[in-house]
């Protein structure tokens, strides 16, 4: 690592930022102890700390191979994870590229990260010494930690590998490293309060049903797109009035909550179309609260299978996409004109409607192909 940092060799990737990264990797390295391989992937870290985490763009900064890139949390998922997370003591069991555990820190006293990758433990240890951030680093296996520990923490976070020795993903707990189900309660020994990063694919009921004392699972969405699942896991059982939280950053959409034992009961009223569609963001979508949503805002739902919420007034705070509508016959619809195309619950996908429509993305109206209960309906907002 200490061949990256020195002068020249840093010069030489910030000149290169924008140069064809596969043009560069054919040529051969103007350093003897630093191949062009290396410098490659601190351009590309650069790169994507630009999108993904921009308070990495200082100098000294080193960054670690694309996988552990791909893994880490963005600065804005990582900004949220920390609001209103206080105390004296917070430990990061898998560290990591360390983004959440910087941004978690900022609200602790004493810090603790375990990393077991060596290479890793490294690269976050010279990276909290640019960043001027203090921690105890411990390059350690959780287990290993845990046979040893004799202390408490106010937190626990944990953000399991989701890939097996092949690079596989796996998605099942018993399947990830750690095995969450077999080291929960150890950490219920050592904390009243564990956060467990995991992936957005997962299914809510699985978890549930498979962890202890979860209090609340938050979903995360980044302008729509459902980035990861956080689940908050207490030293009390709660796993019946556990809350659900729908979350979408960079968006106007305020957090949607609801009690996931209160779904069941909770009940959709119907409607054909009215003036305003309501689609729920994909965090919401994925949180399966179909019937919660319907009633807390008080809309209808077109049909059980289409998710597609519908009313005579407008609902500003309502989570997610928010159209007046008409319904428009089929012949109504344009040769060569432009249209948002949504199909749901529709025979035809949006590929197969622009050809038999011959029409085209692109424009500011929409056209929704769904049904309600009574009938498919074309609708096109105005």
């Amino acid at each position: 690592m200490n061949s990256i940092l020195n002068k020249e060799v840093q010069e030489y990737i910030n000149a290169n930022l924008t140069v064809d990264l596969h043009s560069l990797l054919l040529k051969k390295s103007h350093f003897v102890e630093v191949s062009m391989q290396d410098i490659v992937q601190q351009i590309k870290g650069k790169k994507v700390a630009k999108k993904k985490f921009p308070y990495l763009l200082k100098d000294g900064i080193v960054f670690p191979p694309n996988l552990n890139l791909e893994q880490a949390s963005s600065q804005a998922t990582a900004e949220f994870k920390a609001k209103n997370l206080t105390g004296n003591s917070f430990i990061d069991l898998t560290t990591g590229f360390g983004i959440d555990a910087y941004f978690l820190s900022k609200n602790f006293k004493e810090v603790t990260l375990v990393e077991q990758n060596s290479e890793l433990f490294e690269i976050v240890k010279h990276n909290w010494k640019i960043l001027s951030r203090n921690a105890i680093f411990l390059n350690d296996n959780l287990e290993d930690f845990l046979q040893c520990n004799e202390k408490t923490f106010d937190l626990i976070y944990l953000d399991p590998a989701r890939r097996d020795e092949h690079k596989n993903k796996k998605f099942l707990l018993e399947d990830l490293s750690p095995n969450l189900l077999e080291v929960q309660d150890e950490l219920l020994k050592i904390s009243e309060q564990i956060i467990i990063k995991l992936s957005p694919l997962i299914d809510i009921s699985y978890l549930i049903s498979t962890l202890k004392n979860i209090a609340e699972i938050q979903i995360i969405a980044i302008r729509n797109e459902v980035k990861e699942l956080l689940v908050f896991i207490t030293s009390k059982k709660c796993n019946a009035n556990t809350n659900i939280t729908c979350v979408n950053l960079e968006s106007d959409d305020l957090p949607f909550s609801f009690i996931y034992g209160n779904e069941k009961s909770a009940a959709s009223e119907f409607s054909e179309v009215l003036q305003y569609l309501y689609i729920p963001n994909n965090s919401v979508l994925k949180s399966g609260g179909f019937n919660s949503i319907s009633e807390l805002f008080n809309v209808k739902k077109l049909h059980p299978n289409s998710h597609f919420y519908t009313s005579d007034y407008l609902l500003e705070h309502f989570p997610g996409r928010i159209l007046k509508v008409e319904i428009i016959d089929a012949k109504r619809v344009k040769k060569d004109e432009k249209f948002n195309i949504i199909s749901k619950n529709y025979p035809l996908t949006p590929e197969e409607i622009k050809k038999k429509y011959k029409i085209s993305d692109g424009g500011n109206a929409y056209l929704i192909f769904t049904q309600t209960k009574k009938a498919k309906v074309i609708l096109r907002s105005y």
